[in-house]
């Protein structure tokens, strides 16, 4: 047995260009950058995503040139709680971000980043 129980702290997600990678996770998404990042030798950035951070490294990507699925739930992925789907599908339309439906039936959609990190959005039943 574990002395704590486990939660998670950030992930952290590769991108090739630090600006455009903020205005998809900050100005579409509408994720809070964190500014106690330090200086690390690269670029990057720390948003905030509840309790949770998205560390975006500005590194080279191994597999950057890896064909990825078309559906994000079939890629490794980061999955976020939202609100509303639908307000979240009109930012993405408004921003011209593609995205599918999860095939599971759920509330939910899939989308990729700038950098083909797959995203997944769950709407939060009430």
């Amino acid at each position: 047995m574990y002395d704590q129980e486990l939660s998670l702290h950030h992930v952290s997600l590769l991108v090739a260009d630090t600006s455009t990678a903020l205005h998809f996770y900050r100005d579409v998404l509408g994720l809070q950058q964190d500014h106690s990042r330090p200086e690390m030798g690269f670029a990057g950035a720390w948003l905030r995503a509840g309790d949770q951070q998205i560390h975006l490294l500005e590194l080279p990507n191994p597999d950057a040139c890896a064909e990825r699925p078309v559906h994000g739930g079939q890629d490794r992925h980061v999955a976020f709680n939202v609100q509303s789907l639908e307000s979240l599908r009109q930012r993405l339309d408004a921003a011209g971000v593609p995205y599918t439906l999860s095939q599971s039936g759920r509330s939910a959609l899939f989308c990729r980043d700038p950098d083909a990190n797959a995203l997944e959005f769950i709407q939060l039943t009430t």
